[in-house]
């Protein structure tokens, strides 16, 4: 079935609701609304007020409140309607949330799912294109996922409900009218954890995740038109990160490139630049180079087409990598 991307996310959270009378939704404007992206469209009507619940504009009371229906049983999902709005909720999520499990022992799990629509490219005004992945990824206690495509969507949306810890979910907001197939009858093909490779290539690995797979897409298919080969890796798992099929790929390509919307200084790029040199020195034919935004505050909406990697900064990372 072809869907978009906020469609098979809305796919997703009905199966889980229908499986696990525990799982509930949280949010602000989610259910008589359906969310500012339509994500919870129809379903208050169809499973009540009890279970998909219109919140306070507080997030810290969201996730707070969340927090402890989890310790209790329950497998709440929390809606922050932006990624800017999820500050006030941090110290609920990196103090508590996270620790808790190791804290006790292991005796007490929270299967809390937080899902935040993140990153730019839709115009927002400020607070609202924001790329706060890098916080949580620190944070010992987290899984931190970001689908890239409607089918990912829908399994891992099903797949971090059904997880006892808890999970950071980042939806790329420019994505969610993206349409795919997907075949809600099948299981997901991939562990939550595991990276996906999307084009496979010979000269260049170039890894990237949520709005920039499709980026990282369309600039292999334009190096194919000058020869060369890339080969494209969807992160999905931001924590842990499947540095395994990072270092297969690069063991073969001698090159990698990282991509992500957020500022290079201290991103996910840094990590994952410095564990593949370690793990892959002897492989590689020219230093990991990193394509993100700027180091500046996510700029005005009319600016924003020049902050964004896109294919002409990637593949001008790639030029550099090969020529070294």
């Amino acid at each position: 079935m072809i869907t978009t991307f906020a469609a098979a996310l809305n796919a997703g959270l009905r199966k889980a609701l229908e499986d696990d009378p525990k799982v509930l939704l949280m949010g602000e404007d989610i259910g008589r609304l359906g969310g500012v992206f339509r994500v919870t469209d129809t379903l208050q009507k169809d499973f009540g007020n009890n279970r998909v619940v219109d919140t306070p504009l507080a997030e810290s009371g969201i996730v707070g409140t969340a927090f402890g229906m989890a310790l209790r049983g329950y497998r709440p999902v929390c809606e922050i309607q932006f990624d800017g709005f999820v500050y006030p909720a941090f110290d609920q999520i990196v103090s508590q949330v996270a620790k808790i499990h190791y804290r006790t022992q292991g005796k007490v799990k929270a299967p809390l799912t937080i899902r935040i629509p993140f990153g730019g490219g839709i115009g927002s005004v400020e607070h609202h294109s924001e790329s706060p992945e890098a916080y949580f990824a620190h944070t010992a206690g987290l899984r931190v996922v970001a689908p890239s495509t409607p089918a990912d969507a829908y399994h891992l949306i099903r797949q971090a409900i059904a997880l006892d810890d808890p999970v950071i979910f980042f939806e790329p907001k420019r994505r969610y009218w993206d349409k795919a197939e997907v075949d809600f009858g099948t299981e997901p093909e991939l562990p939550m954890d595991r990276a996906r490779v999307c084009a496979t290539g010979t000269d260049a690995t170039v890894v990237a995740y949520g709005g920039t797979v499709a980026t990282a897409l369309t600039s292999a298919k334009i190096a194919e038109t000058e020869g060369h080969l890339l080969e494209v890796i969807d992160l999905r798992s931001l924590s842990p990160i499947d540095f395994d099929t990072i270092e297969s790929s690069v063991t073969k390509t001698g090159r990698l490139v990282v991509v992500h919307e957020a500022p290079v200084f201290g991103g996910l790029g840094a990590e994952i630049a410095a564990r593949i040199t370690e793990r892959c020195f002897y492989h590689l034919e020219a230093p990991v180079l990193r394509v993100g935004g700027f180091d500046i505050p996510y700029p005005p909406a009319k600016l924003e087409k020049h902050h964004l990697p896109d294919p002409d900064r990637i593949l001008a990372a790639v030029d550099r990598s090969l020529a070294a």
